[in-house]
Formats: structure tokens, C-alpha cells, sequence
């Protein structure tokens, strides 16, 4: 695909409108992955999503369709403000490391400091957590659903697209990947077995 810019303004029109005003796409044709993003950081506004264009074509459209909607959900779905005990914490943490280092207050400074980043270690692992990653897939297939497929489409087109990004990358599905394949299969009617409660918390 040497030139992406017409699949660049499809994918644009597919996503949910929230997803335009912060995920931006970007072609990279050198990188070796599909596609790829950062994880979101609370002081950068824009959310990047890094496309190799010459393998993305390599999916069928539906799964593109899919991997697209899943990453944008994903990027959305990240929350550093939103109101919870860890950012509590980190607000207290950094207004305290800033009293302390007013006061010139070292130790005091050095323990808020630390304050901060465990809570801050705490937000990231919750937003990297497998219940994150379930729901980000059943979030893009709702979206999916409103831009014509059906649920059961949506559902079986990510399980597909999970496959062939291994396959593309040349690389065994990840463990991660297997549980939201299974749980993507029990929405889809092809297993009747999901992902236990016990697993998606952790």
C-alpha cells in the first residue's frame, strides 16, 4: 500500500468520534509490527497509532476494521484523571512534594516523591490489567455494531485479526492475547466457555 492516505481517511470515518479528536494515525513502513501505540501518558493530549501500511493490507478488511476500533477503545479506555483512590493519591503525593520541597524538607520531599509513583505504578497496572483488555475488545465491537456489523460478526472478525497479527508478525500469541480470544469466542457462539471472573481481575 504505497500510498495509505485513502485507508487513513476510511479508518478516520470508522472511528467513534472521540477517538478523532485525540487518536491521530501515523504511516511507518519500516517498523515491524502492524500496528502499535504508547501507552497514554496524562501531559501529551494526542494518542498515536503507528501503522505499517504494507502489512496492515495483508488483513482482510473486517479485521482491520476491528484491530482499529479495539486500539482506539484501548487508547480511550486509559484514564489518568478519572476519579479513584490512586489518583487521590497522586494528587496528594505531588502537592505534598511540593509543600516539602518549599519547606526544603528533603526527607519529607523524598517520601511524597515516593508517594506519587507508587500510585501513579498503581493507575498504569490497572490500565494494563486483563479486565482492561476484555473490555476494550467488547467496547469495539459496540462500536463496531453501530457502523453496520453485527455483534457476532465483530466478535469473530477480532478473534481472526488476533491470529493473523501473530501470523503477519511471525510471532506466538501472547497469553493475554489466548484469554481475549477465548473470551471473544464465547460473544461470538463459537465456545461455550469464556474467561473466568478470576482471571479477568487479574
Amino acid at each position: 500500500m504505497t500510498n495509505p492516505d485513502s485507508e487513513i481517511r476510511r479508518l478516520i470515518e470508522l472511528m467513534p468520534a472521540s477517538g478523532r479528536m485525540y487518536c491521530k494515525l501515523v504511516s511507518k513502513p519500516e517498523q515491524a509490527s502492524v500496528i502499535t501505540t504508547e501507552f497514554p501518558v496524562p501531559w501529551k493530549q494526542a494518542r498515536p497509532i503507528v501503522i505499517n501500511f504494507d502489512l496492515w493490507r495483508e488483513m482482510p478488511r473486517p479485521q482491520r476494521d476491528m484491530v482499529l476500533l479495539r486500539t482506539v477503545s484501548w487508547l480511550m479506555s486509559v484514564k489518568w484523571l478519572k476519579p479513584t483512590p490512586a489518583t487521590g493519591l497522586v494528587a496528594a503525593g505531588v502537592v505534598g512534594t511540593i509543600v516539602e520541597l518549599a519547606q526544603i524538607d528533603m526527607v519529607g520531599a523524598i517520601a511524597a516523591g515516593a508517594l506519587t509513583t507508587l500510585a501513579g505504578l498503581q493507575i498504569w497496572r490497572s490500565n494494563r490489567s486483563t479486565q482492561r483488555e476484555l473490555e476494550a475488545d467488547e467496547a469495539a465491537i459496540q462500536t463496531a455494531v453501530r457502523r453496520g456489523y453485527t455483534e457476532t460478526e465483530a466478535a469473530r472478525n477480532l478473534v481472526s485479526a488476533i491470529e493473523s497479527l501473530a501470523r503477519i508478525e511471525e510471532r506466538p500469541n501472547t497469553f493475554t492475547e489466548l484469554l481475549r480470544s477465548q473470551n471473544l469466542k464465547a460473544i461470538a457462539g463459537l465456545s461455550p466457555v469464556g474467561v473466568p471472573q478470576s482471571m479477568r481481575s487479574e
